[in-house]
C-alpha cells in the first residue's frame, strides 16, 4: 500500500497544473467499470462521472430526474412507465432511447455475469412501445424499484458497445454521462474528459476529470494541502479539525445513510445462542465507541435508517450498557465466561473499534479475539459462513428495502449468517408490495421488532462523509449517499 501511494505521489506531482482539470483522490482503485458486475462503493462514485442513471437521488433522498424525466406507477402497482428524454447520447454517438435502456434492463436483470438480477428479480418483462416510453412490468408490486433504478442498475451504456465488447465492456465503458473515458492505468489513474455532447453539458465546468486512487487517508490529506488534488473523499475523523482549521481547505459533510453493523453467524459461528447475543449487545455502549473511536463525529445508532428519518424507530432503542446482565444471560445459557472471534477490515479506524468492543465485552464476560484482514479476504471469508462475527459497513440506499432485506430476509444476498425468520419474511415481502408510506413503516417495524430481538446484526453507528476541498471550489453538494455529483461544480484558477 506504501509503495502505491508513493507511486501516486509522483504522478500527482508530475501531473501539469491545467485549471480545467479536476483531480479527485479516492479510497481505492476501482475494481471493474461494468454497472452490472460492479460491486464496491468507489465504483459508483466514478461511475457518477461516467454513466448517466435513469434517476437520481437528491440530497434529501427524493428521486429526480436523469435520464427518465417522469415515472409513473399503475394503479395495481404491477408496471411502471418511464418517460425517457429526447436529448441524451451515448459517447460513442449511439441514440439514448427507449429500446437502449430496455437492452440495458434486460442485460442486467438476466446476463450471467449481472449481480442487479437479485435486484430486479420482480421484474418479468421491459417494453419500448415508442423511442421515449419505457414500461417495466412486474410479477407483483415492488416499491424499491424506484431505488433500484436510481443506482447501478439504472446506468445505461451504449448497446453498440455492448454488443461488439461484451463482457469486455468493463475494461472500455461507453455510458452518457458528463464525461467519457479516455484512459486507466491500473492502480495509478483514471482519466476522463467533458462530453460536449451530454445533455447537461452547460452545466459541467471542468474539461477533464482525473480519479487518483490513494489508499492511505493521510496521504490523501496531504496531497490535498499541498494543492495537488481538488477534492478526497472519506476523510477520516481524526483530521477533520485539520481541515476545518486550514484556511486552505474546505470542509463538505453530511449525515451518511450508510453504517457500520456486526455480522453475526446464528447458523454455524459461535454466537448462535440468542441469549449469547443479547449478552453481547448489552456489554456494548454504542455512545462510547463514538466518542473514543470517531471524534464524537458520527452518529450512534441500532438501526438501518439514520435517527430522525421516516423508518427509523424511536421506541425501539439500543438497550443500556449493563455488563452485570451481559453476566447474568452468559450463565444463563451456561457459559462462565465465552470466547469468540471478531473479523475486522485492516482500516486503523475499523480496528480501533474492534478494540473498544473487545475492552467493554471483557467486562460482561466476553473473550474476544480480534482478526484483521484484508477486506477483500475478510469478505471472502463472510460469505463462506467462516466467521463468528464480522464488523462490516453498508453503503446504504435511499429506499429501506436495500438497507435492511439485504442482510436480514432469508434470501438477502448479503445474509451471510443464514438469519431465517418467517416473520421477518413476511413483514418485508408486505413492504415491498406497498408504495404506501404508512403501510411500509408498519411492515418495517414490525420486521425490526423480530430482527433486533434475534439480533442477527448489532448495527453500530451510521457515518458522516467527511471530503475536504481546495479553497475557493464551488458548487459542491454534500450528499447522504457519499457519491460525488459533478454537475455545477466550479474550480478557482490555479
Amino acid at each position: 500500500m506504501r509503495r502505491i501511494a508513493a507511486l501516486a505521489v509522483a504522478a500527482l506531482l508530475a501531473m501539469p497544473a491545467a485549471a480545467q482539470t479536476l483531480r479527485v483522490g479516492i479510497s481505492s482503485d476501482p475494481n471493474v467499470l461494468d454497472p452490472a458486475v460492479s460491486g464496491s462503493f468507489v465504483e459508483r462514485t466514478v461511475f457518477s462521472a461516467l454513466c448517466d442513471k435513469l434517476l437520481d437521488v437528491g440530497p434529501d433522498l427524493a428521486f429526480r430526474p436523469e435520464l427518465a424525466t417522469r415515472w409513473a406507477w399503475a394503479p395495481d402497482g404491477l408496471s411502471l412507465t418511464l418517460t425517457i428524454r429526447g436529448d441524451a447520447r451515448f459517447h460513442d454517438g449511439t441514440p439514448l432511447d427507449a429500446e437502449a435502456v430496455r437492452v440495458n434492463l434486460e442485460r442486467y436483470r438476466s446476463a450471467r455475469e449481472s449481480r442487479r438480477r437479485s435486484e430486479l428479480r420482480p421484474v418479468s418483462a421491459v417494453e419500448a412501445p415508442d423511442p421515449t416510453t419505457v414500461v417495466i412490468r412486474l410479477s407483483e408490486p415492488y416499491a424499491p424499484l424506484l431505488s433500484v433504478l436510481s443506482d447501478r442498475a439504472g446506468m445505461i451504456m451504449s448497446p453498440t458497445a455492448l454488443a461488439r465488447l461484451g463482457e469486455r465492456i468493463r475494461d472500455e465503458p461507453v455510458c452518457s454521462g458528463p464525461f467519457r473515458l479516455t484512459r486507466r492505468i491500473p492502480q495509478d489513474r483514471i482519466e476522463l474528459e467533458r462530453f460536449a455532447g451530454h445533455w447537461n453539458a452547460a452545466n459541467i465546468h471542468a474539461e477533464r476529470l482525473v480519479f487518483l486512487p490513494i489508499p492511505d487517508g493521510t496521504v490523501r490529506l496531504l496531497n490535498l494541502r499541498a494543492g495537488q488534488l481538488d477534492i478526497i473523499e472519506r476523510l477520516s475523523p481524526s483530521d477533520v479539525g485539520e481541515v476545518r482549521r486550514d484556511r486552505r481547505l474546505q470542509l463538505a459533510e453530511a449525515t451518511a445513510i450508510a453504517y457500520q453493523t456486526i455480522s453475526i453467524n446464528t447458523a454455524t459461528g459461535a454466537l448462535r445462542d440468542a441469549r449469547v447475543r443479547e449478552a453481547f449487545e448489552r456489554s456494548i455502549d454504542r455512545a462510547v465507541i463514538n466518542q473514543v473511536a470517531l471524534e464524537g463525529l458520527f452518529v450512534p445508532s441500532n438501526q438501518p435508517e439514520a435517527p430522525g428519518t421516516p423508518y427509523h424507530f424511536a421506541d425501539l432503542a439500543a438497550p443500556p450498557r449493563d455488563p452485570a446482565r451481559a453476566r447474568a444471560l452468559l450463565r444463563q445459557a451456561g457459559h462462565d465466561r465465552f470466547a469468540f472471534t471478531l473479523k475486522v477490515a485492516n482500516n486503523p479506524v475499523e480496528a480501533q473499534v474492534a478494540q473498544i468492543i473487545q475492552a467493554m465485552a471483557a467486562e460482561g464476560g466476553f473473550d474476544i479475539r480480534i482478526e484483521t484482514l484484508e477486506a477483500s479476504t475478510m469478505v471472502a471469508a463472510t460469505q463462506r459462513g467462516d466467521y463468528d462475527a464480522a464488523i462490516v459497513i453498508w453503503s446504504g440506499r435511499p429506499d429501506p428495502d436495500g438497507n435492511v432485506a439485504i442482510w436480514m430476509a432469508s434470501d438477502g444476498f448479503l445474509n451471510w449468517g443464514k438469519y431465517a425468520s418467517p416473520e421477518v419474511d413476511a413483514a418485508l415481502a408486505a413492504a415491498r408490495r406497498s408504495t404506501d408510506p404508512a403501510v411500509r413503516r408498519a411492515q418495517y417495524h414490525a420486521a425490526a421488532e423480530r430482527w433486533m430481538a434475534d439480533r442477527p446484526h448489532l448495527i453500530l453507528y451510521h457515518h458522516r462523509w467527511f471530503w475536504g476541498l481546495r479553497a475557493g471550489i464551488e458548487g459542491f453538494q454534500p450528499a447522504p449517499d457519499g457519491i460525488i455529483r459533478f454537475a455545477g461544480l466550479r474550480l478557482p484558477a490555479r
